[in-house]
Order: C-alpha cells, then sequence, then structure tokens
C-alpha cells in the first residue's frame, strides 16, 4: 500500500524501536524516521511515557503538511493527530490492549476485524460510530499479495531433510499479556535433538536468554526475517501468540498457538475455523507427535479474498475520507 500510494502522494513513515520494526522496515528498503524511545515492559513506565511520545510525534509532524494519518496499533498516533486538527485512521485487532482507549477516542475512524465483539470496543470506550468492520484478519491485507510467490518459493527450494521447526516466544514487554514467561524453555530442549529448531526471540532481552550456552544447538535469529524466509523450509510454526503465529497459519504451515493468556477474538475466530490448534500446554513429545502428522496444506484462499477487499477498503478510507 504504501509503494502504491507513493506513486501520487508524499508518504511520511514514523516507527519507534520496539522488536524488530525497525530491521523490517529495513530488509524492505522503506525509508522512515524514528520518533521517540520504548519504555519497556512496566506499566507505570509506559503510562509515563505515552504523553512524552505524543509530543515527540507532534513535533515532528507539526512541521509537514499532513491530510490524514493512518496507523496500525500505534496508541499516541491518533492522540498526535487530534492535537495537529488531523484526520487520522486507527486500527486495532488487539481488544486487550490499554492504549486502545485514547486511540479510540481521538481517531476519526476505527478499523477493526468483523469478528471483533461490540461489547469489547465499547468497553474501550470506542463510539461505534466511528468503527468500520474489515473482513478477514488483519494479516489477510497483506498476504494475499504474496501467498502465491511464496508456495512456489517453498515448492522450488524446499529439499528432503530433517524437520524444520521456528518458534516464536511470548510477548514479555506487551502490557496485555499475563501469562508466564519462559515457558518454552523445556519444550525446546525436548525437540532440539529431534528437529532444527529456529528461535526467533522479541527483541534484544529474549535474545540474550536464548543465547545461552544450555540453549547450543539452536540456530537464534536475532535479526528480521522476511516471511519468505520462513515458510520455504518450516514444517512447524509454534507461537506464543502475535502477528507472525497467525501469518503462517494463513498461509497453510502447520501452526500451534501456545499462548498462556486470554485469547483474542482474532484468534478465537482462526482455531475456530482450523487455521490452527491451540495448546498452551504442549509438551515436547506433543510437539513432535503433531510434526509426525503435519502436513503442508494450501493458504486459507477464503481470508485471502477477504484481506484483499479489507486492503481496497483501507485505500479507500485514506484517499476519500
Amino acid at each position: 500500500m504504501i509503494r502504491e500510494l507513493k506513486q501520487e502522494h508524499e508518504v511520511v513513515i514514523t516507527c519507534r524501536p520496539l522488536g524488530n520494526t525497525v530491521d523490517l522496515l529495513d530488509l524492505h528498503g522503506i525509508k522512515y524516521t524514528v520518533v521517540g524511545v520504548h519504555y519497556g515492559g512496566r506499566l507505570s513506565a509506559k503510562v509515563l511515557g505515552f504523553p512524552v511520545r505524543v509530543m515527540h510525534l507532534r513535533n515532528f509532524l507539526s512541521s509537514r503538511d499532513i491530510d490524514v494519518g493512518i496507523s496500525q496499533s500505534s496508541f499516541p498516533a491518533p492522540v498526535a493527530a487530534r492535537s495537529l486538527g488531523v484526520r487520522s485512521i486507527y486500527l486495532n485487532d488487539n481488544e486487550h490492549a490499554m492504549g486502545n482507549i485514547p486511540a479510540f477516542m481521538c481517531a476519526d475512524k476505527i478499523m477493526v476485524p468483523e469478528f471483533i465483539a461490540t461489547a469489547k470496543l465499547k468497553r474501550q470506550w470506542a463510539d461505534m460510530k466511528k468503527v468500520v468492520r474489515y473482513p478477514g484478519v488483519k494479516e489477510g491485507i497483506y498476504l494475499w499479495e504474496l501467498s502465491a510467490r511464496l508456495s512456489k518459493l517453498r515448492n522450488a527450494t524446499r529439499e528432503a531433510s530433517r524437520r524444520t521447526v521456528y518458534i516464536r516466544p511470548e510477548p514479555w514487554l506487551a502490557q496485555y499479556y499475563q501469562g508466564a514467561q519462559g515457558f518454552l524453555d523445556e519444550l525446546i530442549f525436548g525437540i532440539k535433538d529431534h528437529a532444527d529448531v529456529t528461535l526467533l526471540p522479541r527483541g534484544k532481552e529474549q535474545a540474550i536468554h536464548y543465547q545461552n550456552a544450555k540453549f547450543a544447538g539452536i540456530r537464534i535469529v536475532t535479526a528480521a526475517l522476511d516471511i519468505a524466509d520462513i515458510t520455504c523450509d518450516c514444517d512447524l510454526f509454534i507461537g506464543a501468540g502475535g502477528t507472525m503465529t497467525r501469518e503462517l497459519a494463513v498461509l497453510g504451515i502447520p501452526t500451534i498457538s501456545v499462548y498462556q493468556d486470554e485469547l483474542l477474538d482474532v484468534d478465537r475466530y482462526l482455531i475456530g475455523i482450523g487455521a490452527f490448534a491451540h495448546k498452551p500446554d504442549l509438551t515436547a513429545g506433543a510437539a513432535l507427535r503433531y510434526l509426525d502428522h503435519a502436513s503442508q496444506w494450501p493458504a486459507n484462499r477464503e481470508l485471502l479474498e477477504k484481506g484483499k477487499a479489507a486492503y481496497d477498503m483501507i485505500k479507500r478510507a485514506i484517499l476519500d475520507g
């Protein structure tokens, strides 16, 4: 969408240094400006840092002639836009994030997946007159364009070898996550001698934890990976929640969620249609048995078609007001 919009419009991109955000932007050659810092996992630091980030965003954007702002899960962005008198569109698919409250209040348009419960939106002070529901899941908005290429790439590059398992741990620094930390360690120890394990940590602190000598033999990827780098050889994806877990499921890669906290509506939806399994108490033995019977299936065409429709809907919201 950025590429398309740049053909006729100036696009200003800001981000914050959290997780792999900066790495992903660099990986895809997207020019951006880092605004502010990340305030860690403590709720008090997040609350105190929120107005500071709003001020940083406002100061950065005030000298630019912005017509509309759009953000995915950036809580300060609609607040900064409102302070500048700029129309804003706010997208979110996580009804547990408390940062939605100021974002919902200040955004001119709120765009969420079709199945998020109205009661949960109202609980976070969303004005339902501003809410627009897009079809499918957030991941379909961009995977519809990539799915055919990724399928061809996997078929062209996959060779017979030891099975490969990718693991994405739990979000240590997220406000909404109250589940256990480090619970995947025993699972990793139990499968690493039976399959090639690639671990995708969320941030530097988590990467340091898994670079300990006791995890020897595991591939630790500290830089961002293109989704193609994962799908080309992934036989099983184990994720403790988050976008990456849903991406692999939509693309037809056998996927198990081990998320330890209350599930999001988006995850309940995907589990309900059989896109992935939810096994919060997954053991190494159960994972290996699942791997023995797992096989890639075609990408979910319905979700990808809905994603294309959602893409067009969001683009119209940006351009048509």
